[in-house]
């Protein structure tokens, strides 16, 4: 089988003005002071010179996350553009505080965060069942061509999240929060039956 590590990026500075980046890539998208030590903290507590091979968002927040849990192990790494965050469209580096005020049926009540159904408002957005199904691609794609590896991925929030529900298929997609910066979620795939398996999310203690 193949296990997948996948890491959600460090801190931005728009997560820290609680901004939607979706796809954007600029500065205000790259890690900050925050960030930087997140994954810095991450690659102590979190040994990936076991693994195969990396592979990240072409992103700039996630190469950067990934190109300091590499540092001193130099593993084979790539991007792959599956693994890019769900984009919000029109909604991209927008404020969610004012999103949420604007559009509240639109967002979970507990959460603070869209439901599926805020592409009836933003123009170009991107829907659940699509990024689920580029992350269930990924997942499926990877493990035909490395059936035995264990691979770090460095991806997203969203894109975590959206390999997970790929995995357990739940009714509720609000039902999984998206996970936290620098956590890893563990995911085995089997090749030969297209079987997924979750063994773990949003972990953020000691591996």
């Amino acid at each position: 089988m193949t296990t997948f590590y996948i890491v959600r990026h460090g801190q931005t500075t728009a997560n820290a003005q609680n901004l939607k980046q979706g796809t954007i890539n600029t500065a205000i998208t790259h890690l900050n002071a925050v960030g930087q030590r997140q994954a810095q903290q991450l690659r102590t507590d979190f040994d990936i010179s076991f693994a195969d091979r990396l592979i990240c968002s072409p992103l700039e927040r996630t190469k950067e996350t990934a190109a300091i849990l590499n540092h001193g192990h130099d593993l084979p790494l790539t991007t792959d553009e599956r693994l890019l965050e769900i984009s919000y469209g029109q909604w991209d580096g927008q404020s969610n505080d004012d999103l949420l005020a604007t559009y509240p049926q639109y967002f979970d009540p507990l959460l603070k965060d869209v439901l599926p159904s805020y592409v009836d408002v933003a123009t170009a957005g991107e829907t659940f069942d699509h990024v689920v199904q580029r992350g269930r691609a990924f997942l499926t794609a990877t493990a035909k061509a490395f059936p035995t590896d264990n691979v770090i991925v460095v991806t997203h929030g969203f894109t975590v999240k959206a390999m997970a529900l790929a995995v357990l298929q739940p009714q509720d997609p609000m039902s999984l929060p998206e996970p936290e910066n620098t956590s890893v979620t563990k995911i085995t795939v089997d090749a030969a039956s297209q079987r997924a398996f979750l063994s773990y999310y949003n972990r953020r203690c000691a591996f």
